[in-house]
């Protein structure tokens, strides 16, 4: 074993440690680490936010270059605050909406392209598609089993029929799909927090104790 003599390394994996200490029970040293995470993100969160956004797209162009224009944006950022003064709360929903309303605007139609037109065109039966598998003479076979997944699963949400005979069998194939797509999405969320997992061990037994390289 030899021992880091770095000081920010050994405060790093005593964090950790007191972090892991959670998987025993509620402790001190977890409520202690987790509070400095939470303010050391926020810390972090703040200057990001002030130095990339703030200061180059509102503040500089505004008192800077004297882009007076930019006072709209500063007075309708500043009615959030009025949140806490109860008599003109009801202000904070003008800067509110337009967050919303120009969220809901730019979302829509990336979302629409990215999530339903790629998808129906990833869908169709095209020999751009075959070749898109790069699987050779198995690309044919995976592009019609994608086919038979995404209509069987759409079968599966049509309310508008009682699910009996041929509707019935397709909706039932479709809870498969369906089934399978949850399976590898929760695979891949508990891999990738293992990998987390591993990472800290290898710092632990690595840079702090230097067990293994």
């Amino acid at each position: 074993m030899n021992l880091s003599p770095e000081p920010w390394i050994w405060i790093s994996a005593l964090m950790s440690l007191a972090i892991f200490s959670f998987l025993y029970r509620d402790n001190p040293f977890y409520r202690f680490a987790e509070h400095i995470f939470v303010g050391a993100a926020n810390g972090w969160a703040v200057t990001f936010y002030w130095h990339n956004v703030l200061a180059p797209s509102l503040f500089d162009p505004l008192f800077r270059q004297g882009r007076l224009f930019f006072i709209i944006p500063l007075v309708i950022g500043c009615l959030y605050f009025t949140r806490f003064i109860p008599k003109i709360s009801w202000l904070v929903r003008i800067p509110i909406g337009i967050s919303l309303g120009y969220s809901m605007g730019t979302s829509i139609p990336s979302n629409v392209q990215a999530f339903i037109i790629k998808q129906i065109q990833g869908t169709l039966l095209t020999s751009q598609n075959f070749q898109a598998w790069n699987a050779g003479s198995m690309g044919i076979v995976w592009s019609i089993i994608l086919f038979i997944g995404v209509f069987c699963t759409l079968a599966y949400f049509f309310f508008s029929r009682e699910h009996r005979g041929v509707l019935g069998v397709a909706s039932r194939i479709g809870v498969i799909f369906i089934m399978i797509g949850f399976g590898a999405a929760f695979g891949y969320t508990v891999m990738a927090r293992i990998s987390l997992l591993i990472g800290r061990l290898q710092f632990i037994l690595g840079p702090w104790l230097g067990i293994i390289d």
